[in-house]
């Protein structure tokens, strides 16, 4: 499937807007990052703000006019969120769906009921990640959050043996399956077939997600053994908005568990059939290849889903066409933010490439015996502990390493996307708004949150990466 690419609308990547050195390039990318780091971690300027600001000092420093480091900067911000941005959007709507019809809770209930008490951390993991398909991060933290403390408050559980795997299932998500922001552009920027990265991508999840939430759950558990902060619990039915408490009538309206699933699987399921079509029919002018190379287009699938989700969850719950219409656009106004980070991190990724970056790299890297994919890797793991944004450095890395996947191979391409997803992930640490979320969540002290919660995080982008190193060898 053919992906807008922001090589597509800029100057061709092999001509740089500057004939600078590889010394003053380098310092030229080192310049730009460390002035965004700068900026977000002790100014706290936002990100959007701090990316703007760090793509000019990189172009400026690597010798570029002005008018063109703003040039490419635009460019990559216009056609990063013309990739991304409405399928982010669709990603939001159908999240929200699933929240405000109580399919998630549908869910969660579902599970746990048929759970029984030593399965209890392998159930959390499944439902953060049924729920998580869809949602951002951020929004299936504070969906989870009460679920995992309740849990862990009637079950007599250590919170950390619960709420690790939630977070897990969560973070895994967010870091390497589309249609989440960061695979998503990464797809875009390094022309990834968005299906196979999907497979794969789920390949390389499934493990990465065990081994950091329920098996890494039962050591977390003893390291740092905490009940639930008596400041975030709620009683039966409560939920810590009060304008989304349901009551008996509401919760009788919940669409059923079997309709929820198949409503979030539904995009996931279209777009993995086309890279199925793809990989046995082969054939461009096939007709039946030409259909799924529509049906399963992300953009496509994501709004299928939606439209789905209308009836299968709206309607059960009992909304009204106006109350779908509300849920449709309460969704939107809080991913603005999301939507300006990822443009403006595509814009600092075009910059980077504009600026003959992406080639130096090139250039160098091809006499060094190392792996792609593990250069990849470790990019994208410096960016996240200096920004502290997974988004950032996915999107950061994915137009460093660029250049280095034109010779490569549909699956390697896919791979090289998760090889950069997997780093992205690497420690949470003070700098990452998600860090501070879990610990005021779950009521940690700073020490206890980098026990826990970073060292989940570095296991997946570990275990991740390691995955796709041994997948290289069989693909």
């Amino acid at each position: 499937m053919p992906h807008l690419s922001v090589e597509m609308l800029a100057a061709d990547a092999t001509t740089p807007i500057t004939s600078a050195g590889h010394a003053q390039l380098g310092i030229a990318v080192l310049a730009g990052i460390a002035v965004i780091v700068l900026l977000i971690t002790k100014f706290k300027l936002h990100a959007f703000l701090s990316l703007i600001i760090g793509s000019l000092v990189l172009g400026a420093v690597a010798g570029a006019p002005l008018d063109k480091a703003i040039a490419s900067f635009s460019t990559g911000l216009g056609a990063t969120v013309a990739g991304t941005g409405v399928l982010i959007a669709l990603g939001a709507v159908l999240g929200k769906l699933l929240a405000d019809s109580g399919g998630a809770d549908q869910i969660v209930d579902t599970i746990l009921a048929k759970a029984g008490r030593r399965a209890m951390p392998w159930a959390m993991v499944l439902i953060a990640g049924i729920v998580g398909l869809p949602i951002f991060f951020e929004v299936g933290i504070v969906l989870l959050i009460p679920v995992v403390l309740l849990v862990a408050k009637r079950g007599n559980f250590s919170l950390m043996r619960v709420g690790i795997p939630a977070l897990a299932g969560l973070s895994v998500m967010h870091g390497l399956i589309p249609p989440h922001p960061g695979p998503l552009a990464a797809i875009d920027a390094v022309k990834a077939n968005l299906g196979v990265t999907l497979a794969l991508g789920v390949v390389v999840a499934i493990p990465a997600a065990i081994v950091a939430g329920p098996l890494f759950s039962r050591y977390a558990a003893r390291w740092v053994d905490i009940a639930p902060p008596e400041k975030m619990l709620f009683s039966s039915g409560e939920t810590p908005d009060p304008q989304a408490q349901r009551t008996s009538d509401d919760l009788q309206k919940r669409p059923g568990f079997g309709i929820t699933v198949a409503t979030v699987l539904l995009p996931v399921v279209m777009m993995l059939a086309k890279a199925f079509v793809d990989v046995v029919v082969d054939d461009p002018k096939d007709s039946l290849q030409r259909v799924f190379d529509v049906v399963g287009s992300p953009l496509i699938a994501l709004l299928t889903a939606v439209v789905v989700g209308m009836f299968t969850l709206g309607r059960p719950a009992g909304f009204t066409r106006g109350q779908i219409a509300s849920t449709v656009e309460s969704s939107l106004g809080p991913i603005a933010g999301v939507l300006l980070i990822v443009g403006a991190g595509g814009g600092f990724k075009q910059t980077l490439v504009d600026s003959g970056v992406g080639q130096m790299i090139l250039e160098i890297s091809k006499d060094w015996n190392i792996s792609t994919l593990l250069l990849a890797w470790l990019i994208a793991v410096t960016i996240r502990l200096a920004t502290g944004s997974a988004t950032v450095a996915t999107i950061s890395a994915a137009g460093l390493v660029a250049p280095l996947s034109a010779d490569m191979s549909t699956t390697h391409t896919a791979l090289l996307v998760l090889a950069i997803g997997a780093g992205s992930l690497f420690f949470s640490h003070v700098n990452d708004a998600g860090f501070w979320m879990v610990k005021e969540y779950f009521g940690m002290d700073v020490g206890q949150t980098l026990k826990t919660w970073s060292v989940m995080e570095t296991l997946i982008s570990v275990v991740g990466i390691v995955g796709v190193l041994l997948l290289s060898l069989v693909v």
